[in-house]
């Protein structure tokens, strides 16, 4: 091992220096050395210090332990959580230049998380503690011995199953009581007779898309299984907005590792292992997007471009569906190589079009759709059917696999035991699932 604490101390400090030079705003940062194997285990627990249980998170931390040792999957550079203080792991294997980028790159994670608009609603401050006790109130309700913890974790695989249907640029959930005030006063001040026919009794009053919300508030449940749903909502909300920026905020940080480390005036001996590691964590994927790569690259020609205000101001009012579809221009089609391609059930794969004259808006519509929560279905509570909870698809022209789409409504089963059905579209006509 080629460092000890006190050389990273003065690395950090070396690092923290430039940055506030260039007007970066980061949360404090506390990094932890671990060993690979511990890393292992908070990769499975995404990185938080304390997190309740499942057999999910097992099963991934036994997949990717087993692969590493394989030869066959490497484990991040860096780990670092959206807290204040945020918490950073270092592994103890990494060589002293390895550490050093990673320093410089959370700083930009951390730099993103306290800027980005997305992550206003967090609460990054009291995550840590939020997290803690959920831990400790689902672990007395597997202890408690009229529960135990298989029915604790049907509810958990029901709930994760759901988690991420939401809302999903942090727009607030009314309650049904909030509805009836609402469309009560639009049918008295109803002079054009708009509302003439409306069902103020119907439930919900309008297609409600948090569904764990929507089953907490009208599902008959005991109050633990309620609990254990807000575990898992609360939990979604502080995980979508890193979903939603996976491209900007690993840019971002790569174009501050990059930055900061050229003007650390690194000794010859770390110089050349840091251009030859960033030059690995930024390369294109063959056949798959590296966010890394792409972010980095678009970042860098919006400075080109536009000068470092516009990238500030990106870091700030941006999610990735934003930034794409703002900053993606022709010319960066190109230098990215992007093309749109699909399965076809008698060609196979075929590429359907490229970053041409014609072909590259496409393609960058093609990317919007697939990137972010888009690439998730959209699926709302529509009505209660003689107690049935009904199901609505949004149909954007991608069908869903049906095979997934029956689990996802035998686990809405266990949340809704009269009974739960999903209306989806399947090769242009409608389905009942």
């Amino acid at each position: 091992m080629d460092w000890d604490f006190k050389t990273l101390e003065e690395w950090d400090d070396k690092i923290s220096s430039l940055a506030k030079e260039r007007n970066l705003d980061w949360f404090p940062i506390s990094y932890e050395v671990c060993d690979y194997y511990t890393m292992i285990g908070h990769m499975s627990y995404h990185g938080m210090p304390t997190h309740y249980g499942h057999w999910s998170y097992g099963k991934s931390f036994e997949r990717t332990h087993q692969m590493y040792n394989m030869g066959m999957e490497g484990l991040p550079y860096e780990l670092i959580i959206n807290s204040n203080p945020s918490i950073a792991y270092l592994m103890r294997e990494n060589p002293l230049y390895l550490q050093v980028l990673i320093m410089a790159h959370c700083v930009g994670h951390s730099d993103f998380f306290k800027n980005n608009r997305m992550f206003q609603n967090t609460r990054p401050e009291s995550v840590v503690g939020r997290m803690r006790s959920a831990k400790k109130r689902i672990q007395s309700y597997v202890e408690d011995p009229t529960i135990g913890i298989e029915e604790v974790e049907e509810v958990l695989d029901a709930a994760h199953a759901i988690s991420f249907q939401t809302y999903r640029y942090g727009q607030k959930r009314h309650t049904h009581s909030d509805l009836v005030e609402k469309y009560s006063a639009k049918i008295k001040e109803d002079e054009d007779e708009e509302y003439i026919d409306f069902d103020i009794t119907r439930v919900p009053l309008e297609p409600d898309y948090d569904i764990l919300g929507f089953i907490v508030e009208h599902g008959k449940l005991p109050s633990w299984k309620k609990d254990l749903l807000e575990i898992v909502r609360e939990e979604a909300r502080y995980f979508i907005p890193q979903i939603q920026t996976k491209i900007m905020n690993e840019g971002w940080a790569s174009y501050w590792h990059y930055t900061l480390c050229h003007e650390l005036e690194l000794p010859s001996s770390m110089h050349l292992p840091f251009i030859k590691m960033h030059n690995q964590v930024i390369r294109p994927h063959i056949g798959g997007l590296n966010p890394y790569h792409m972010g980095f690259v678009i970042f860098k020609d919006i400075e080109e471009r536009l000068g470092i205000e516009e990238c500030f101001i990106a870091r700030e009012s941006c999610h990735d569906v934003a930034f794409i579809r703002q900053y993606l221009t022709h010319e960066l089609c190109e230098k990215l190589g992007l093309f749109s391609f699909s399965e076809k059930r008698k060609a196979g794969v075929t590429i359907d079009e490229i970053y041409d004259e014609e072909g590259w808006e496409v393609v960058k519509q093609n990317l919007i759709s697939n990137i972010g929560t888009n690439s998730i279905p959209v699926i709302y509570v529509d009505e209660i059917e003689e107690h049935v909870l009904v199901l609505r698809h949004e149909h954007d022209g991608r069908d869903l696999e049906l095979g997934h789409a029956e689990n996802v409504v035998n686990h809405v089963n266990t949340l809704w035991p009269a009974g739960a059905k999903l209306y989806t579209i399947l090769e242009e006509e409608l389905w009942e699932i």
